[in-house]
Parts: C-alpha cells; structure tokens; sequence
C-alpha cells in the first residue's frame, strides 16, 4: 500500500501539475478577479520553475562533491538509470544512465573490485522485467565477467535496496569497503537511508549532476523544460528525505 501511495505522491509533487491545476481552477473560476489570480499565480510559477538559472543554483548547492580516490570492496549501482525496450527485448538507457556508466569506469580503473546492481520492478503493473537483469546482461555483453556482478533485482525503492543489498554484501564478505552509485540529486536521501542499515561507513560517488557551474544567457531569460524535469526530481527528493527523517 505504501509503494502505491508513493507513486501517487510522485504524480501530486510535480510543478507542472500544480501549474496546470491553477489553469484549470482559473477556467472555472465565476469571479474575474478570482480568475486573474489564479492565472497570475500560475505564470509565476511556470516562470520560476523553469527558470534554468535558479534551477540549476539550487541543484548545485543541494548536490555533494566526489569522494576521495580509494579502492572499495563493492560498488552498489541504484537502479532507475533504465527500463525495458519491448522493440528488441533488451535494455534502455534513460537520463540518469550515467549511473550505469560511470559504474563501468570504476570497475574498469579498478576503484572497485565487483558491482552489485541493486533494482527490481517499479511498475505497478508489470513486474515481470527486472532492471538489474537487464543490466547485468548488458554487462556481460560488453565484457564484465560473472565473478565482478552481485545482483540484487527484488528492491523496489531506495529503503529496499540499502535492506537488501547490504544483506547481500554481508554474506559476501563482512567489513567489505562500500561506496554507493547513484546520481548526484539522489545522494542525501540515500546517504540517510544506507547509514540507517550500515554497520560501516559508506562513501557515496554522485553521478548526472542537475546542479550547474556554468550558465549562458539562455539560462536566465528563457524558459526551460529540462528545468522543470529537474524540479520535479528535487523536489521528490526533498519529500522523500522529509519522510525519511520522521520515519
């Protein structure tokens, strides 16, 4: 029941949502004062949310840095960086595939010595197709050995993959040196959640920054989609580490 009511969640927090409810609302609104203000509110927030410049501040200052360069035992790579292409029956890669990526050049460097892919199904409907399977046979595709893979494909959030890959680390060797691979964005609530289940210290390797050093013009003065797509991952973010904190 929980997972269903998240996913409703993620449905209500989006910006985009709240800014087409105010339309809606300002379309049957009897009074004209009722009706510009409601359609004053929601110019606002479509300026603002859009907005790639104070988007990408605010991303920044939420995002951590790099850990420093060290040898881990395992790496655990967080799903939700793909999803199943019916067309030929393999996986595809989606706007946090960098997880996936960045991954492969730790094993390949030899920062860490195997990956534990830790995703099931986050379909309410089909869980048929499990993320970690799909990866674990794109890596062995490019050359990863079975001995470096670990999976984990049952987890269905961020909570059950800290429970259940931790588990797994445990039976595979005690003390193992950890570092967790996921995106920038998604980091503190994650740090929150694995050091609640970890009886060792963690580091944690941040990919796909939403959060930007750099800005043009473009930035400041025209709207931007790609802005509005990062708010609503922040801002899932920033409910999920709330509930995560009461809990």
């Amino acid at each position: 029941m929980f997972f269903i009511l998240s996913k409703i969640l993620l449905f209500l927090i989006k910006p985009i949502i709240w800014i087409l409810a105010l339309l809606i609302a300002a379309l049957i609104a009897k009074k004209q004062i009722t009706r510009k203000k409601l359609l004053l509110s929601a110019l606002v927030l479509f300026l603002l949310f859009s907005n790639g410049f104070i988007f990408g501040k605010v991303a920044y200052w939420y995002e951590p840095e790099y850990p420093s360069a060290r040898h881990y035992d395992v790496g655990i790579l967080l799903g939700g960086f793909s999803s199943h292409n019916k067309r030929n029956n393999s996986i595809e890669f989606e706007s946090s595939g960098d997880r996936l990526f960045q991954t492969i050049k730790l094993y390949k460097t030899g920062r860490i010595e195997k990956i534990l892919i830790s995703s099931g199904s986050g379909n309410l409907i089909d869980k048929s197709v499990k993320e970690a399977d799909l990866a674990v046979k794109y890596l062995k595709q490019i050359g990863i050995p079975d001995t470096a893979i670990i999976i984990e494909n049952q987890s269905r959030n961020t909570l059950e993959n800290a429970q259940y890959s931790l588990k797994l680390i445990d039976q595979y060797k005690s003390k193992a040196q950890i570092l967790v691979i996921t995106s920038a964005w998604h980091i503190p609530r994650t740090q929150l959640i694995f050091n609640r289940f970890s009886k060792s210290h963690l580091d944690y390797y941040p990919t796909d920054f939403e959060g930007k050093t750099a800005f043009d013009l473009d930035d400041f003065i025209i709207p931007s989609a790609a802005a509005l797509s990062g708010w609503e991952k922040i801002i899932k973010e920033w409910v999920g580490l709330g509930v995560d904190r009461f809990r």
